[in-house]
Formats: C-alpha cells, structure tokens, sequence
C-alpha cells in the first residue's frame, strides 16, 4: 500500500474519534489496526513515551519488564538468556522464560474459571475500547489497601457522564511510581501485601454493563491484603478480561481516550505480557 493511501486510510478510520470510540464491529478494528502498523513504519521513533502522531497522542501504558520486575509472588518470573552474540555468531539472540502474569500483563477468563476463554481466543474487537480512568490516588496516599468502590464508579459518572459501551475501566491509584521499589508489593512482617485494587461491587457493578475489561496500576484485580481472590473470581468467570501493572495512566483523562491491548496469542494460555498503548 502506498504512503498517500496509508495516510488517507488513517485519517479516515484511526483519528475518526467517533470510529474509535464506536467499536461496534470487529470490521472497524481490523481496518483501523493495519492502517497503524503501517503508518508507525513510515515514522521515525521518538524517544518520549508520548508523541504526536498525525494529531494524535500514542501513550505508552506498558512498563518495561527485567528479571528484577517486582511479582505477586515474590519470585524472579522473567528470565533472559542469551544464547548466541553478535561478536561471536554474527547476531544476538535471548532464550525467554517467562511466568504469564509477570509485568504489564493481561488476565484472561481462563485465569481464573475451568472452562473461561484462553488469551488466544478473546475477540480482537474486545482489545480496542475507550477508556475510562478512575482516580483513586487521594485515598490510597491515605491506605495502601484502598479499593475502588461503587461510589467511586458513581462519582466518575456525574463528572464525565455514563460510561462508554464496552469500554475499559482503569484504576489510577499512583501505584505505578512505586515500580522498581519495596513499596509496589508493599509486604508487611506476616508478608501479607497491601496495594490498591477493585472491590468485589465494583466488578458486579460492571457485570451489569457492558465493559469488556478493568485495569489496574497494582499487582492485582483485587487489592493485596485479598484472601480470596473475589474481584477476579466474579470479573473473569463471567468471560471479561484483566490488566495488571499497568503504567502511564497519570499522563491520561478520565475519559476520551482510547486503550489498544497488545495481547498474547499462545494456545490455551490464561494470560501473558502485553504492549499496552493509548490514543487520545
């Protein structure tokens, strides 16, 4: 395809804000997302996580992920060999070892359900929505173990009007500073954790509409100190999807913008890394 082309095809379906925002056909996001990939080819990159692109903000919402990136467990989940180098073999190249759920990475319903969609089977038209941005950093300055509740989900509601159709619901709770420090698992003596998460009404709350996933800038769905694992039990058991460790949510509005999940595609799998972006 030519660069004119590539450039009328983005202006008419990717910087269209209603056909961003519409997501009312798997059609609409297979056209939109080759047009993107092609133009990304013809830019140089810059080196901002946030740049403008034919009018355009791309917002990167993905962390950068090293063996040292911090785990629900505790434990190293990513792991890089390299098995061959360019002095030596004439390029470079990593073995990966990785635990699904290590980084910015997404939940699928299989996660946490017997019979729930593998990461590989989620709809592509699923993985583009608008976004809608719950700022909870106030309170959880105050507790780490502050939740998202339905007042907060209420209060989203009066300042910026109903929630979008299948749209994305992301908590800003600041969490993403804490990255590469003590404090974004937060473990006490005992080794109980204590970050922010969504409370258990919230996703039945949710359950009601039609948002095809919840996002968060902690470790998990639910908030540390959880003992049973409710919000991701109720959440993906009803066939909706999940983003852990999140970044970037700061630089974004309430409302307006839209998230492009970068999913996995491995067989059966319950979840993995993602490249998570943004357009506002």
């Amino acid at each position: 395809m030519c660069d004119a082309c590539v450039i009328d095809e983005v202006k008419r379906s990717m910087l269209s804000r209603r056909g961003l925002l519409g997501l009312g056909a798997a059609a609409g996001a297979a056209a939109v997302m080759p047009a993107g990939a092609a133009l990304a080819q013809t830019q140089t990159a810059a080196p901002a996580a946030t740049r403008e692109v034919r009018g355009t903000a791309l917002a990167d919402l993905t962390h950068t992920l090293d063996p040292e990136f911090p785990t629900f467990s505790g434990q190293q989940q990513f792991f890089m060999d390299q098995r061959y180098r360019v002095e030596k073999d004439g390029y470079n190249l990593f073995d990966l070892r990785i635990d699904e759920h290590t980084g910015t990475h997404m939940d699928a319903p299989l996660h946490f359900s017997p019979d729930g969609l593998s990461v590989d089977q989620l709809p592509v038209a699923d993985l583009m929505a608008p976004l809608a941005i719950v700022d909870i950093r106030a309170k959880a300055a105050e507790s780490a173990d502050a939740q998202v509740t339905p007042d907060d989900i209420k209060a989203w509601v009066s300042a910026n009007g109903e929630l979008p159709e299948r749209c994305v619901v992301a908590m800003n709770s600041g969490w993403a500073a804490h990255v590469g420090t003590p404090k974004f698992r937060n473990a006490d003596a005992s080794g109980t954790m204590h970050f922010p998460g969504f409370h258990p009404d919230v996703a039945a709350m949710l359950l009601e509409g039609s948002a095809v996933g919840i996002a968060v800038d902690s470790l998990s769905l639910d908030f540390g100190i959880s003992a049973d694992f409710a919000t991701h039990m109720a959440w993906l058991s009803a066939g909706r999807w999940g983003l852990e460790c999140c970044a970037g949510l700061d630089a974004l509005p309430a409302s307006g913008a839209t998230i492009i999940l970068g999913a996995p595609k491995h067989r059966g799998g319950t979840g993995g890394p993602a490249r998570v972006f943004a357009l506002v």
